[in-house]
């Protein structure tokens, strides 16, 4: 079979390509270290988030009275796919955008559709998502965090972690126990909290790459509205599960694996050994090319993903394939990397003897938490093998 987009759509790709190399610095190699703690970062960053807002790129595929152009989720798969190939730095605006505003549109009323989802589209602000806490990550059934309805809203005491973002984000997309004697999958719901609400601390968690993208946030009384409460109060799991489907369903790991292995091979063809470029050496040519097949593999299984989307369907275990194939790739195509290059791999990018910007070694790191990030790949198995083959659970 053929698959191919429309004129219409190779159009909109160039003009996003042409965007991203117009507006991003030169030499523009994404992360740059220390850049989670440097407002000048943060603010060229939600000035980028801006001007794609206003070109209403951000949602192409949301209504135009959300902030969106009306067009296809299909030409939303393109515009995702080149800023993660050029590294855009979108913050917690893909957050809020991918994972949580999905859901919104699906549960929230037409009164949150509008106060959230029309900010959102325009790049003004961020989320951060609650949900993973000490006792719960992969068993987030587990939560503690409670959310008590008391006169007119709901106050909320509990800890969360690793919650990324939490210190740029405006707002919070959190899980919480409103009802503590219901049932481990029941009694559950989602809110959104404003970040800025009394009684909410955020504390920084620094990372293995000596990065502060991570964090712990307590929530101690802190006391919101009533419409802070997205959906039908106690039925959140399934709301969670919702929003964990589109986390999910990102092409981000592809996108930048692709990037990743195109620069590979440049190297490849520029790097000389025992008197031959590297690109002439069998072994190394033939490892490209098994992981040239691995990113085509990748992206064709987000492109199904988004496919359903298209078609009004939720994914459930194809986002969890999709997933857990671009997850487990990317740390082997980094470490074939790491063994083409060498020592030289390790240097950090502050050295001018670093290849490749010094990504490799950043890549490296990050890399180990592929597999856990967003769902562990045992859970993801578990989706397939329970939603997507009919297998019985235990």
């Amino acid at each position: 079979m053929e698959f191919g987009f429309t004129p219409a759509q190779e159009a909109f790709r160039q003009e996003v390509r042409e965007f991203f190399t117009r507006e991003l610095p030169a030499g523009w190699v994404g992360y740059e270290e220390g850049a989670e703690t440097r407002d000048d970062w943060w603010a060229f960053a939600k000035q980028l988030m801006r001007k794609l807002g206003e070109r209403r790129w951000l949602a192409v595929h949301w209504p135009q009275e959300y902030g969106g152009l009306g067009l296809t989720p299909i030409d939303h798969l393109i515009y995702k796919e080149e800023a993660y190939y050029h590294l855009v730095p979108e913050g917690p605006t893909h957050m809020a955008r991918d994972i949580v505003a999905p859901s919104i549109i699906i549960y929230g009323t037409e009164e949150q559709k509008r106060k959230y989802l029309i900010p959102i589209a325009a790049g003004e602000i961020g989320f951060c998502q609650g949900f993973s806490e000490p006792g719960a990550g992969s068993d987030l059934a587990g939560l503690q965090t409670r959310a008590m309805e008391d006169g007119d809203g709901f106050v909320i005491n509990g800890q969360k972690i690793f919650t990324s973002r939490a210190h740029r984000a405006d707002y919070c997309w959190l899980a919480a126990r409103t009802d503590p004697a219901a049932t481990r999958h029941r009694g559950l719901s989602t809110l959104v909290v404003d970040m800025k609400t009394p009684g909410i601390t955020v504390r920084p968690l620094m990372n293995m790459m000596r990065a502060h993208s991570f964090n712990e946030v307590f929530f101690d009384n802190v006391r919101v509205p009533r419409d802070a409460l997205v959906g039908t109060k106690d039925r959140g799991w399934y709301q969670m599960m919702t929003t964990l489907d589109f986390e999910r369903s990102g092409i981000d790991h592809t996108a930048a694996g692709r990037r990743l292995l195109d620069e590979m091979m440049v190297y490849a063809q520029e790097t000389r050994r025992n008197g031959m470029p590297l690109a002439q050496d069998p072994k190394v040519r033939n490892r490209l090319a098994e992981m040239a097949v691995h990113v085509e593999v990748s992206r064709l299984l987000c492109y199904r993903v988004y496919w359903m989307h298209s078609q009004g369907k939720v994914p459930s275990h194809e986002a969890s394939t999709s997933k857990v194939f671009g997850d487990e790739f990317i740390p082997r195509l980094v470490n074939l990397a790491t063994q083409i290059v060498g020592l030289p791999a390790l240097l950090q990018r502050d050295s001018k003897w670093a290849p490749l910007a010094g990504s490799l070694e950043r890549l490296y790191l990050s890399s180990v938490g592929a597999t856990f990030a967003r769902g562990t790949s045992e859970i993801q198995r578990n989706i397939i093998a329970g939603r997507g083959l009919g297998l019985p659970r235990g």
